[in-house]
């Protein structure tokens, strides 16, 4: 529950290298998420190469924080292989959260990057990764030792808990 409650979105990154044995591990606990049917309808593509790092800016809006991690990764999923139509958004989704709890879990901060469903970001990693037309890029996580720290954010809501069904409350 700790790894849980206190991972949070970590946008600052210090210049030391995630190691290649460390991302396996991470992609190992990603691998480990639930699927629809056990189809595993993902891929995951690790980069590393600075410059295409940096050039992530150029088409997602939301990504300066890349150009200070060592690494990212995206995670996609593959429409030839999925049995369960549809269900590859959640599988990956699975995937991408097991990726943030395992790098929190081992002392890197990460961040969410959304790519699917806007079709600029999806077009613009699609030609920066040259992915095949029937893998669709979800998301990017960029990977790194944190140079920021934040608390646990208290996000609990009990009015937004509903027993057997939905009532309202007047």
């Amino acid at each position: 529950m700790e790894f849980i409650l206190s991972r949070r979105s970590i946008r600052a990154y210090t210049p030391e290298p995630v190691s290649d044995e460390t991302v396996k591990e991470i992609l190992t606990a990603a691998m480990a998420a639930p699927s629809a049917g056990n189809q595993q309808p993902w891929h995951f593509v690790v980069i590393n190469d600075r410059q295409l790092l940096d050039d992530v800016p150029k088409f997602h809006p939301h990504s300066k924080m890349i150009t200070q991690a060592s690494v990212a990764v995206a995670v996609c999923g593959d429409l030839n292989i999925e049995t369960h139509k549809g269900m590859w958004i959640l599988d990956c989704s699975a995937a991408t959260q097991n990726l943030l709890l395992a790098a929190h879990a081992m002392g890197l901060g990460a961040v969410w990057l959304g790519i699917y469903p806007r079709e600029g970001r999806m077009e613009g990693l699609r030609k920066l990764l040259h992915l095949p037309e029937h893998i669709i890029p979800l998301s990017l996580v960029p990977i790194g030792f944190p140079a920021e720290r934040k608390p646990p954010s208290e996000r609990f809501q009990k009015s937004r808990i509903h027993y057997n069904g939905w009532e309202e409350k007047g």
